[in-house]
């Protein structure tokens, strides 16, 4: 089955704890992308490859309410945020099982090639969960390390360390010797 691509994408920038929001959304109000503005060229480049002929504007996602009540507190505002991402089969299986990760709960990449039933495609896993085109919502951000560690993230430990710690999820910070 083929996706069906939009024909319109509406940019917005939400103003965040930690640091200026993108958010794509296409003409039915499904999140298409999500980065932070330090990382918009990229994003730019990835919905030109992704979405060719789809008209960019910008505008106020009808989703911002979503991503407000996240930032302000509610860590359960984005389960039911619409979104469509484009990637492999594995990739979306990956980005479907990362859905199943609850706010304030954390998964290894280990634990994450298990759920999906493929145990030692750890560093596929890795890849795929570092190709998540609509982070936060598909909350990449879970993943950390077997020893319970931060580990990358597109979008920084910075970040990975404030939205682990806004849901309330445990991890260990291991320092650089």
């Amino acid at each position: 089955m083929t996706a069906v691509l939009p024909d319109t994408l509406t940019f917005d920038r939400l103003e965040t704890p930690i640091g200026t929001a993108l958010l794509v959304t296409d003409e039915a109000g499904a999140l298409r992308a999500f980065n932070w503005t330090d990382y918009e060229p990229q994003m730019r480049a990835w919905i030109a490859r992704h979405y060719p002929k789809a008209a960019v504007r910008n505008g106020v996602s009808p989703l911002r309410a979503a991503f407000q009540a996240y930032f302000a507190g509610d860590a359960q505002a984005l389960a039911t945020v619409p979104w469509v991402a484009s990637g492999t089969a594995f990739q979306r299986q990956v980005w479907d099982t990362l859905c199943s990760i609850p706010a304030g709960e954390t998964l290894s990449y280990a634990g994450l090639a298990q759920r999906i039933g493929r145990p030692t495609a750890m560093r596929a896993v890795g890849t795929a969960n570092g190709a998540n085109p609509v982070a936060v919502v598909v909350p990449c951000h879970r993943v950390i390390g077997a020893n319970g560690s931060l580990t990358g993230y597109g979008g920084g430990l910075h970040r990975k360390r404030w939205l682990l710690s806004h849901e309330g999820a445990s991890f260990r910070e291991v320092l650089a010797a």
